[in-house]
């Protein structure tokens, strides 16, 4: 069966759409930090919207502010690794959502990088970094929702994950 739905005549509202931020504090996600690589430059950030999209063929969605400087390079690159974070990679996590002082290919001074099929980097310490050639991408009020169709996976060893949660990180 499907459901037909209607869409709010009224988006929320300002006041609404703290709301809406605080609601999303509740929700905890695991950690990434998705990097690029290629013509536009080496650039990275910490994400917590990345979700499969599909198994066959193999993608992810993932979501970056219209105004990240390393969005452009991954639009431009039209490649990107999706690196899921271990619990003891706070400090990456940190780094790549702007947190320490480092810019660009300067972030990637910490970790330990390995580069997959795209060229990519790929943290050598994530639970599993999915390497990725865009597919689709559009702009949605203020982010790029961006696709990407999996072309390699590298497996890390397991470990407990890093998710964030109330506006804090936190090792499952």
């Amino acid at each position: 069966m499907i459901l037909k739905t209607q869409a709010s005549p009224h988006p929320i509202s300002g006041s609404d759409a703290l709301l809406f931020r605080e609601g999303m504090s509740r929700v905890a996600g695991a950690v990434h930090v998705v990097t690029t690589d290629g013509a536009a430059g080496r650039g990275g950030f910490t994400a917590t919207a990345v979700t499969p999209v599909t198994d066959s063929p193999a993608s992810l969605l993932v979501c970056v502010n219209t105004g990240s400087r390393s969005a452009q390079a991954l639009l431009l690159n039209r490649v990107f690794c999706v690196n899921t974070l271990a619990g003891a990679d706070v400090e990456l996590a940190d780094i790549f959502a702007g947190r320490a002082g480092l810019q660009g290919a300067e972030r990637f001074s910490r970790g330990e990088w390995d580069i997959l099929k795209t060229g990519s980097p790929a943290l050598m310490t994530s639970l599993v970094s999915f390497d990725c050639r865009i597919s689709d991408a559009r702009v949605v009020a203020t982010h790029h929702v961006i696709i990407g169709d999996i072309v390699s996976i590298r497996l890390g060893e397991p470990k407990s994950p890093l998710v964030y949660q109330g506006r804090h990180y936190h090792e499952l």
